[in-house]
Parts: C-alpha cells; sequence; structure tokens
C-alpha cells in the first residue's frame, strides 16, 4: 500500500490527559498513511516528550506530526526557552532518563529555540538522514545575554553538593507534583515549570564535577579546595527571578512531606537545604536589592539531631555493646550508636559523648562536602563506589587532631524504608 501524505497541527492545553492524547494523535496520523509499524516507538517517544513540556515549562502543546513516503516527524512546542539535555543519573535514580529513552526509540531528534519557546522534535523512517542526534540549536540569538539578565555572582560555589542536590531536587519536585495533580492540574504543571526553570538555569551555568568509581582516586580528588568554584557568575533572566522563590518554596514543601514519610523520595540533609536557601537567598537580593554576594559557608551543624527512625525498628545495642569497633548512623548522618572500642579510638571516653552527633563531628573539614553530597546520592540513586570496600581515611578525634584509619561501611535497609549505615574500624 502506498503511504499518503498526512499532517495535523493541534494545540494540546497543559493537563495530564494531553500526553494520552498526543498518542492517540500520532496514533491516528499513522494509521492513515498506512504506517503503523512505527506506531509503538512514535507513542512512546511523543508520550515522553510531551511530559516533559508539561512539566518544564507549564504552558500548552503544540504537536505538529507530519507523516510521508520517507517517514515520520513528529514536532513538540512549548513556551520554555530550555532545551532539553540528556542527564547522566544513576539507573535507578528516579527522573532523568526520559531523553535516554527517547534517543533508543526514535531514528533521529533534537531541538531548537524560537521567539515564543523551543521546539523538541523526532523522525522515524528509512528515509531519515540522522543529522539531528540530539541536536540543541538557539536561533536568531534567543537564550544569550540581554539587558533583561542578570549577574548573580556566586562566591565559594560547593559545585559536588550542587551536583547532587540537583538530583535530588528533581525528583523532589517530580514526586510533589505527582502528589498535587488532583487539586488544580494548570496550577500544579505551572508552579513547577517556574521551579524547573530555576533549576535549568542553574544546570546549564555550573560546571559538574566528575564523579568516578575508584575509591582511592575519590579520596584523594573529592576534597576542598577542589570541589568548590571561588567565583561563579550566573545569567539569570529578570523574569527568572521569581522562579527560584517558587523552588525555594516548593522544595520546603516537598521537603517536609519527605521528612514525614509521605513522599518516596529521601528527605534532604541539613546541609543541602542550607545551600539551596543560600542560593535562592543570593539570586534575590543581588537581582532585587542589587546586595553584595555572600559566599556560601558550610554550616558547622554540630548540635545534637533528632534521630530519624524510631528505636524499637532496630536493637542499636548490636552495636553499642559490640566487641567490634563500629559506629552506626541513620539516613540524615545522625550518631545513634558507639561501640565501646570505636569510642576509644576515636579518642572518647564513652560512645555516648557522640550519639545524636552529625557523622561530620569525626569528617575532616575537607571531606565535608563529599561526605553529604555522597551521602545524598546513594539515598537518591543507590551510588556507592566508597560502601562495602576497605578504605582509609582521615578521621578527626575527641582533641581535634587527625588519624588514619581503615574502615568498611554497610549500608542496612530497615523494613520502613529508612536506611542505617554501619561503619567498622580497623587497625591501620
Amino acid at each position: 500500500m502506498t503511504r499518503a501524505g498526512v499532517l495535523l497541527d493541534e494545540v494540546l492545553p497543559p493537563h495530564a490527559s494531553s500526553a494520552a492524547n498526543a498518542r492517540a494523535l500520532v496514533r491516528a496520523a499513522l494509521e492513515t498513511a498506512a504506517a503503523e509499524e512505527w506506531a509503538d516507538s512514535a507513542q512512546l517517544a511523543v508520550s515522553e516528550v510531551v511530559t516533559n513540556s508539561l512539566v518544564h515549562a507549564g504552558t500548552s502543546v503544540r504537536l505538529n506530526i507530519r507523516v510521508n513516503a520517507t517517514g515520520l516527524r513528529v514536532e513538540v512546542g512549548d513556551g520554555s526557552p530550555h532545551l532539553p539535555v540528556r542527564r547522566d543519573y544513576s539507573l535507578a535514580s528516579g527522573t532523568g532518563r526520559g531523553l535516554h529513552l527517547v534517543t533508543g526509540l526514535v531514528d533521529d531528534w533534537g531541538s531548537f529555540t524560537h521567539d515564543d519557546g523551543k521546539i523538541v522534535w523526532f523522525e522515524i523512517g528509512p528515509g531519515v538522514e540522522q543529522t539531528g542526534q540530539g541536536s540543541r540549536d538557539v536561533l536568531n540569538g534567543v537564550g544569550g545575554p540581554s539587558d533583561d539578565t542578570v549577574a548573580v555572582e556566586l562566591r565559594q560555589f560547593p559545585l559536588l553538593m550542587h551536583l547532587a542536590w540537583q538530583e535530588h531536587a528533581s525528583a523532589l519536585l517530580r514526586e510533589f507534583l505527582l502528589v498535587n495533580l488532583d487539586e488544580d492540574e494548570v496550577a500544579s504543571f505551572e508552579r513547577h515549570a517556574q521551579a524547573s526553570d530555576a533549576m535549568n538555569l542553574l544546570y546549564e551555568q555550573v560546571p559538574a564535577p566528575e564523579l568516578g568509581e575508584d575509591p582511592d582516586a575519590i579520596m584523594s580528588m573529592a576534597t576542598e579546595p577542589g570541589v568548590s568554584a571561588p567565583r561563579l557568575v550566573l545569567s539569570v533572566p529578570r523574569a527568572s527571578v521569581p522562579s527560584f522563590a517558587t523552588l525555594e518554596a516548593m522544595l520546603t514543601e516537598a521537603g517536609d512531606l519527605a521528612a514525614s514519610g509521605k513522599l518516596l523520595v529521601p528527605p534532604t540533609q541539613p546541609e543541602v537545604r542550607e545551600m539551596r536557601r543560600w542560593l535562592c537567598e543570593q539570586v534575590r537580593v543581588q537581582s532585587v536589592a542589587g546586595a553584595e554576594p555572600e559566599p556560601w559557608v558550610l554550616p558547622e551543624i554540630s548540635a545534637a539531631r533528632e534521630v530519624r527512625f524510631p528505636g524499637p525498628q532496630v536493637d542499636l545495642r548490636e552495636f553499642s555493646e559490640s566487641g567490634r569497633a563500629v559506629l552506626a548512623t541513620d539516613d540524615g548522618s545522625v550518631v545513634v550508636a558507639v561501640s565501646p572500642s570505636a569510642a576509644a579510638l576515636l579518642g572518647y571516653r564513652s560512645g555516648e559523648d557522640l550519639v545524636g552527633q552529625p557523622i561530620t563531628r569525626i569528617v575532616p573539614h575537607r571531606y565535608h562536602q563529599a561526605h553529604i553530597a555522597g551521602t545524598t546520592l546513594h539515598m537518591v540513586n543507590g551510588r556507592a563506589p566508597l560502601l562495602g570496600v576497605r578504605v582509609r581515611v582521615p578521621v578527626v578525634t575527641a582533641d581535634g587532631s587527625e588519624a588514619v584509619v581503615a574502615l568498611v561501611v554497610e549500608p542496612r535497609l530497615l523494613q520502613d524504608g529508612h536506611r542505617m549505615f554501619v561503619a567498622e574500624f580497623f587497625p591501620d
């Protein structure tokens, strides 16, 4: 059968149902053109692209479908200027894999900006020439610096913590959106899109440190000052300045839900939460009030914290009365039990002197950012290059001096989804 030429152009509203409607329109176009063999891949791809538009743009979506003898071309347009980026998140991450899926489904795809936003397109068919390959084109100068852009100076920017925060915050925002869709779909998509606008501005401009898997390399490279940027200038369109306030508000609400166990995404580490507040506040005060930049200072959160899981879930005497040198923390990096020999190794008279304290109490300051980022990434996607392997690390003892110890850290998953981390120390 000769394939008929089909051209379809539709505007879809910012509703969750638009992804399903887009799938139906693509299938109908392919059936009309007698090209049903492309339907499965095309429907999956258009569903992913339209969903991304709804989530990250929060505007109506323009769907253009063209079918002819050479193949299928689908264009999805929205009102956001941020071009999609394939993110190298873990396979266990709750977000960030959509474009990898699209790449595997289609023969070619790409994106470009225009005066009213952007278009993401893909093509399927035997006559498709692979000219796009995920290309990202800014047309007519759209997206460049202008008088409507403010420069926000960020000093001593914590690159590792930002990297971990991006993945955690993306998962947190996505789940928070799903929880709130029943209330007001349009408002939920618009609010999420505003938060995504701020996230994308950061993702596009903040350099990401390379994270390897070799434990020795991580221990030698993931230290201050190498994991921070002394000075970073963020270019923020004035229209996007309010997006940072929305981001802060949404992540505060979502973080409260996560802390209460109402979301699957783990709660935010206190230091990461403070970094987010500092970042959003710097955008506000510099762009609105013209304030001088204040450098990021990792807070010394040394006061006792609340343990995140109740005692009955685990008998802590397994650790506090152990004959081995062991120390256990909860998933908020709070020490919950220390054996006598571990306390002695660290220079403390009793393990109780450490219980309730953040584990960073015994981590040298130059490793604090790496520890916080590593814990966050493990909680979000299971990344664990330093877990289950014997490593030599410096620790801070009770008198403030450092000692090098050998240890193995093992995670334990509890029945309610919380985790413990158990470190066993060995003679070096």
